[in-house]
């Protein structure tokens, strides 16, 4: 079945089918809806990279991924999850998603840019991509449409998406100190991620504001996952003072300052109190089961669809205002990990 057979059952010409298949005006309502009918019936599918060319749009938005971690064998569950987000997000709004690789960086030519301009991709989402890849610098640089979720980068029609990461971690040491600790100490993320800093500087300004002393003992650097989180918790848990509870900046680190404090005989949160942050599904497995600042990652992916598309829509030029950041609230979800009996 091809557009000339289509036409040819329609009764109608091949400008006509065309014109009724991409929503042309010059087409009655009543004539597209026969067109579409029929070719639902008859099994018809257009030749996209042809239709691509005729509307000038391919309805694909490109996807880069590249956190640095993978090549080590880690894996973050939360942004499998987002990642899940972000392709119901842009289903829901009738835009394919194309994943694009990182090229190797003897590649030149294998840029992300180019692979745009190859595929003629409306617009990109970048997901938590370190800010130094001249990949990404040069994509953003360029005048594509790009959303970046957790990614601090620049350019002409850029937008950042992210969660409310300092809010989050504030509410994280109100909570603790609502609960009487004042020796409360965090474990960070790779401070080079904005996730991280703007975590460590929310953890810093509830501290200040609450009176509480933050010794350079208890800032602990780890990388997001467990391994780390345990290293980091154990040189916290030698501390002279040692603190009576941890923020850790996320999930995997705060599971890990659970092991070191088992390892150290410390049972929780009676000796020591631990919340995390993004709340993954063994956040709510793990015994006792883990106190966190829940990320909402379809409303993430939803934000991010929708800033991309305000980009889509606002016309490039010299006047245009620099996009809005668009921040997701956070919430804490109180578990055993603080509270007896939670």
């Amino acid at each position: 079945m091809n557009i000339r057979e289509l036409a040819r059952r329609s009764g109608v010409s091949t400008a006509t089918v065309s014109r009724a298949l991409n929503d042309r005006a010059e087409v009655s309502e009543a004539t597209r809806e026969r067109i579409r009918r029929l070719a639902t019936e008859l099994g018809y599918a257009p030749n996209e990279p042809a239709r691509t060319l005729v509307r000038r749009r391919s309805d694909t938005i490109g996807l880069v991924w590249d956190s640095g971690q993978e090549a080590q064998g880690l894996h973050n569950p939360f942004l499998l999850g987002l990642l899940s987000a972000v392709r119901t997000a842009l289903s829901e709004a009738d835009y394919h998603l194309m994943l694009l690789t990182t090229p190797a960086p003897e590649d030149p030519e294998g840029t992300h840019l180019q692979a745009v301009r190859r595929h003629n991709l409306e617009g990109v989402i970048v997901l938590t991509t370190p800010p130094d890849d001249r990949f990404l610098r040069l994509l953003a640089a360029s005048t594509v449409p790009c959303a970046g979720i957790d990614t601090a980068f620049t350019g002409p029609r850029t937008v950042r998406v992210s969660s409310d990461n300092a809010a989050g971690a504030e509410a994280a040491v109100e909570h603790l100190y609502a609960l009487g600790h004042r020796r409360i100490a965090t474990i960070t993320g790779p401070l080079h991620l904005p996730p991280a800093a703007e975590r460590l500087a929310g953890y810093r300004r509830a501290c200040a504001r609450l009176g509480l002393g933050v010794p350079e003992a208890y800032v602990a650097e780890g990388d997001f996952f467990l391994a780390s989180g345990q290293a980091a918790a154990r040189r916290l848990l030698e501390v002279a003072e040692r603190p009576t509870a941890i923020f850790a900046a996320g999930d995997q680190m705060a599971i890990g300052a659970l092991h070191a404090a088992a390892d150290a005989g410390l049972a929780v949160p009676r000796d020591l109190a631990v919340v995390g942050f993004d709340d993954i599904d063994a956040a709510s497995l793990v015994r006792p089961a883990l106190t966190t600042v829940a990320q909402d990652q379809r409303a993430l992916g939803e934000a991010a669809v929708a800033a991309l598309r305000g980009l889509l829509d606002a016309e490039p030029g010299a006047g245009a205002q620099p996009a809005q950041a668009r921040i997701v609230p956070t919430r804490l979800v109180i578990r055993g990990s603080s509270r007896s009996g939670a």
